[in-house]
């Protein structure tokens, strides 16, 4: 194990310090500083190699962190990644992006603060490349086998880069005009600079993985045809269908949804001219939601200069404190302050919004809120409590509803099941025999962890029906679930 005493002589959680509010408003760069190598060893120290290390349950990657919390307690790095990388293709994404489970899983976390877990992930994989350690790891031969992944996001970049380096030709489909789906177009730079997937997507090229941008399935190519050109099909599309918001006002001008507004920064982020960007400069913007995606949105409102930005859930506000129906080690619901929160802004709940209120010329002036109160177990607006917020625009982070399915339900005529998402058997494989589907697109909305072990099953039951057997590890089955409450 790693340092014996670290736990009791290291109580204490550090973590790396977040970059001045008025300096990182000033840019798109990811908000944490650099942190320091003597902090990160303590930390990794604190691991106690429990005899049953709960974290590996609260990860749906079953990473092995009590080993690799002991690689680096000792310094040894390019071990360190070696143990990362068997059940983790992304750790440079997981570790900006995971909110964490394994860490609510800690058996630490019972008595003390959790292991830096996330801290001490990215950190050896930002060593790793930093140090050339991260390398192409081409077939040693070729199956003559062809997979085709519909879908660039984590999902699909997982089941592409197993696949590859199982000696399959695999191209991976997007639609947008770049690969990484919502990795590219759905994540700010302050939460994660580009530069660390264009790392990881040349290190695939470089292994044979084929990346095809701008094709639409479904529309440049049909499902049929793209299955008869290829031995298996991956639908890794996302659940990109958006939740709306049917109450009065809205169609007004300057009510958007939240991913909208996300893509376009990201593309002016990446140079490119959006004309009419929708922008929050000079704005009273409403957040609808209070999610990472909210969250995300009021960032990205403050870096474009927006007047005030006042977010809005229509829930009580989360507990400080895990609560009593939500143990150890379940991953709780709990109030946070994420680094957007941190830097401005009013946070309201209980809030439900009753009507978008109208200018003269037809564009959202403001908001019409009430109390939520519940009733029957729903939550519907309390009458008398109304009253109106300014905005001149409003983002909608409501969640999402499931894959957006018209073409693959019009020319594959595959089910879906009674959430809305695409219904698949216990090895991933849907009714059409050779189309299999991973993420979001089966399991619903959820978390990055979920998508690349998801990725990797499906490669897993891939690589099993075209060669009959497989190697490559199966970490989750489309059934699984996160220890929640």
């Amino acid at each position: 194990m790693a340092d014996p005493k670290g736990f009791l002589k290291v109580p204490e959680r550090e973590t790396p310090s977040r970059r001045p509010v008025a300096l990182r408003l000033m840019d798109w760069k990811e908000v944490y500083e650099q942190g320091d190598a003597a902090t990160l060893k303590r930390q990794a120290g604190r691991c106690m190699d429990c005899g049953i290390p709960f974290c590996h349950h609260g990860c749906p990657l079953g990473n092995l962190i009590p080993e690799w919390n002991d690689l680096t307690w000792r310094d040894e790095g390019r071990a360190a990644i070696e143990r990362l990388h068997a059940t983790n293709n992304f750790p440079e994404f997981t570790g900006r992006l995971c909110p964490a489970p394994c860490e609510s899983s800690c058996v630490l976390g019972i008595s003390q603060d959790p292991v830096t877990i996330k801290q001490v992930e990215v950190s050896i994989i930002d060593q790793a490349f930093a140090n050339g350690w991260v390398t192409p790891h081409p077939p040693e031969r070729l199956t003559g086998k062809t997979v085709a992944v519909v879908g660039s996001g984590p999902a699909g970049l997982a089941a592409a880069q197993q696949l590859t380096r199982a000696g399959h030709t695999v191209a991976v489909y997007e639609r947008d005009d770049r690969i990484g789906g919502l990795l590219r177009y759905g994540i700010p730079d302050f939460k994660m600079e580009k530069k660390h997937l264009e790392t990881r997507l040349a290190q695939m090229q470089a292994e044979g993985t084929r990346f095809r941008a701008g094709v639409e399935i479904g529309v440049d190519i049909s499902w049929p045809d793209l299955k008869s050109r290829y031995d298996a099909v991956i639908i890794a599309t996302g659940a990109m269908k958006p939740r709306d918001l049917p109450v009065p006002g809205r169609d007004l001008l300057g009510v958007h949804y939240a991913m909208d507004y996300l893509v376009q920064q990201n593309r002016v982020g990446a140079g490119d001219f959006v004309a009419e960007q929708l922008t929050a400069e000079g704005k009273h913007v409403v957040v609808l939601g209070g999610g990472d995606t909210g969250a995300d949105c009021i960032g990205t409102a403050h870096r474009q200069g927006a007047l005030s930005v006042t977010n809005l859930a229509i829930g009580i506000q989360p507990p400080s404190e895990r609560p009593e129906h939500q143990p150890w080690p379940v991953h709780p619901n709990l109030f946070e302050v994420s680094s957007a929160h941190e830097e401005g802004g009013e946070r309201v709940y209980l809030a439900s919004t009753v009507e978008f209120l109208s200018n003269e010329v037809g564009e959202v002036r403001g908001i019409r809120v009430a109390e939520t109160e519940y009733v029957d177990g729903r939550r519907v607006p309390k009458s008398g409590t109304e009253r109106d917020i300014p905005a001149d625009l409003v983002l909608l982070s409501l969640g999402f509803l499931g894959p957006e399915d018209r073409a693959i339900e019009e020319q594959l005529s595959l089910p879906f099941d009674d959430r809305g998402n695409l219904s698949r058997d216990e090895q991933y494989e849907t009714s059409e025999s050779g189309v299999f589907v991973a993420g979001d697109a089966g399991r619903g909305q959820s978390l990055i962890v979920w998508a690349i072990a998801e990725g990797r099953a499906a490669a897993s039951a891939v690589d099993r029906f075209l060669e009959g057997s497989t190697e490559l590890p199966f970490p989750v089955k489309p059934t699984d679930r996160a220890l929640s409450a």
